[in-house]
């Protein structure tokens, strides 16, 4: 076994690698770019470099730090054969399948053909550069790249007249995103369950499955929950996919970890082959719940040239495991990414989180959006979605938006619950998944902090007898939420919100706490806050309420957020155009500002007709979420 590993990765994959090594006494190398230091904690030494991409850099901190071994973790180098290459010239051992064996796989073309050739079934369907794509005839259809994966450039095409600036459109996206713009084109399975086998293999031959993972529930053709065993599959059909994913293994001399995507349909139980992913996946989590093996562990024994000391009939699954997703990501617009400093994070107690984050780090445009997983386990499907739930209420992550509240209602929708799953169900559902509940709440929580503070003498918060506000007149809060600009009443005990009823209400706030009281119900808040605005979380939701000044009763809020004419950005990343300049007469709806975070694209528009006051950014220029793009007076 080695003595020293390098783990050329970030965030909670990397913490996750380096409590395996620290368990098997085995020194852990990390390397971390300016900034991003969250996974450092976990290593024995650690490297700047450029960014995770350095090849040199990462093969350099190596060789210093005396690493046999380099693990690399998930994304970034883990799939790239020329790295595993770079690895075996200098001697260190790459911690993955050999490259060969990387190229078959990464080439979804090749693949295909490779297991079709192995008796694995494969969808019908025609591939670029042999067969024309524009001839294909059946309908309805699936384009994909060849090369790359993360579901970017797939398109469905319906009918024959949508084939040609489908082929343009999917050929424009691959190339951008992986610099191969071939294509293949495939039979469209309609409601299609997403069905994996993780297999296990070793330089000894001994290639094993350890069962099955559902992960039909996607969002943009990614995963965000995913669940061992699946709903679905019988222990007939288990083994049916167990041997093809260990044929389509043994086909290219597999070693390591790597799982066999199947595409299933879910009327006939029939199955096709997908892809294979030569590395350990983001859900390895919940297969290791179920048969109690460290994944991480078999990937560094096979590395090293050991025997697995795994046979098919030892593996054995127990109970159900499910993971969730926790993305900085605001589902009720389009899952844009979302973005902060994390003020306060508070972890459920009884749930395996593989957490990259920690309070005080900033999270931008710069990485994948994910934040961390939550995996728990039970004996039971039922019992299992029951502790997910729990557990993502739980949570509390202050400073940014994210999809916890969507993983809720998810998780308990009766489809779920019921397991009628397929890769289309996320988005029919989308309507029902974005709670809104809680908002008014949160306004009067926040305007009673406020107005505690801008009392100013003494602490109010601190008195014992249970303090509450007591002024004579009316004081008039203006609160901004993701809802718009409001209009807060505050009189003693009594808030009224927008003009709406009197409310009878209370706080009482003990370190970040609050506990509001509305006509007699209390509500716990946690609390952060960040300049003018105050973050409150509960039970996984969290609201932002901006603070803009006590002002006049007769004040009148706007309509949105870009109600005073100042147009935000609605998440972090980079201006890629300016189409508007000071001075410029422009259109209710009229495109603005482009702003790309992730490889996606949004345009912010003009949300009245008026004349542009201010544009202070530029083509280039980083910006932070809700920084302020454009000022349009009407």
């Amino acid at each position: 076994m080695f003595h020293t590993v390098l783990v050329a990765n970030r965030g909670e994959i990397a913490i996750r690698v380096m409590e395996t090594l620290d368990g098997l006494g085995i020194a852990a190398v990390a390397v971390y770019t300016a900034g991003d230091l969250a996974h450092v904690a976990g290593a024995d030494r650690a490297y700047q470099i450029p960014k995770y991409l350095d090849m040199e850099a990462i093969l350099a901190a190596a060789r210093d730090s005396g690493a046999q071994a380099i693990h690399p973790g998930y994304g970034f180098l883990a799939e790239n054969a020329e790295f595993a290459r770079r690895c075996a010239g200098e001697g260190i051992v790459f911690i993955g399948p050999p490259p060969a064996a990387i190229e078959a796989m990464g080439d979804k073309i090749r693949a295909k053909a490779t297991v079709a050739a192995a008796g694995v079934p494969v969808v019908p369907g025609a591939a670029e550069p042999g067969d024309d794509l524009l001839t294909w005839a059946e309908f309805p259809a699936l384009i994909k790249p060849s090369a790359g994966g993360g579901g970017k450039g797939m398109v469905v095409v319906r009918s024959a007249g949508e084939l040609p600036a489908a082929l343009e459109s999917a050929r424009r996206t691959a190339q951008a995103a992986f610099g191969d713009g071939t294509l293949l084109i495939e039979r469209y399975i309609d409601s299609p369950r997403h069905i994996e086998i993780q297999v296990m293999a070793d330089a000894h031959g001994n290639v094993v499955h350890l069962g099955e993972r559902e992960c039909s529930l996607q969002r943009r053709h990614q995963k965000i929950i995913e669940e061992a065993p699946s709903p679905f599959v019988t222990p007939e059909m288990r083994e049916e996919m167990g041997r093809a994913a260990v044929e389509a293994a043994r086909s290219v001399g597999y070693v390591g970890a790597g799982t066999i995507e199947f595409i299933v349909d879910g009327r006939t139980g029939s199955f096709h082959f997908m892809e294979m992913n030569t590395r350990l996946q983001v859900e390895h989590p919940v297969t290791e719940e179920v048969t109690r093996l460290d994944l991480v562990k078999l990937q560094l024994l096979a590395a090293a040239g050991e025997p697995l000391g795994l046979t098919q009939d030892s593996v054995r699954l127990n109970g159900h495991s499910v993971e969730a997703r926790v993305y900085a990501e605001d589902p009720a617009r389009g899952f844009l990414p979302t973005g902060g400093r994390v003020l306060l994070l508070r972890e459920p107690r009884d749930a395996r989180v593989d957490s990259g984050i920690e309070e005080g780090v900033v999270v931008g445009s710069s990485f994948d959006p994910m934040l961390s997983k939550v995996i728990v386990r039970d004996e039971t499907r039922e019992g299992a979605l029951q502790a997910l739930d729990r557990a993502l209420a739980e949570t509390t992550i202050l400073g940014l938006t994210t999809n916890i509240p969507f993983l809720r209602a998810l998780t308990t929708h009766p489809q779920v619950r019921a397991g009628e799953l397929d890769t289309g169900l996320v988005e029919r559902l989308l309507p029902t998944l974005t709670p809104s509940e809680g908002a008014e709440e949160a306004l009067v929580a926040a305007a009673l902090y406020f107005q505690a503070e801008a009392i100013g003498d003494g602490d109010p918060w601190a008195s014992g007898d249970g303090w509450r506000l007591g002024e004579a007149a009316w004081t008039t809060w203006r609160l901004e939420s993701r809802q718009g600009v409001h209009r807060v009443l505050v009189r003693g005990g009594v808030v009224t919100v927008d003009g709406g009823a009197e409310l009878t209400a209370s706080a009482r706030r003990t370190g970040t706490e609050l506990v509001l009281t509305v006509d007699g119900r209390a509500t716990r808040f946690e609390t952060a806050r960040d300049g003018d605005s105050l973050w409150l979380g509960r039970k996984g939701a969290v609201w932002q309420v901006r603070r803009h000044r006590i002002g006049d009763p007769g004040d009148r809020p706007g309509a949105g957020k870009a109600a005073d004419g100042v147009v935000r950005s609605p998440m972090p990343g980079t201006v890629l155009l300016v189409k508007a300049q000071p001075g410029d007469e422009v259109d209710a709806g009229q495109a603005l500002v482009i702003v790309e975070a992730m490889k996606m694209e949004h345009t912010v528009t003009a949300p009245h007709a008026g004349t542009v006051k201010d544009v202070p950014v530029r083509a280039g220029q980083s910006v932070d979420m809700d920084a302020v793009l454009v000022v349009v007076e009407p």
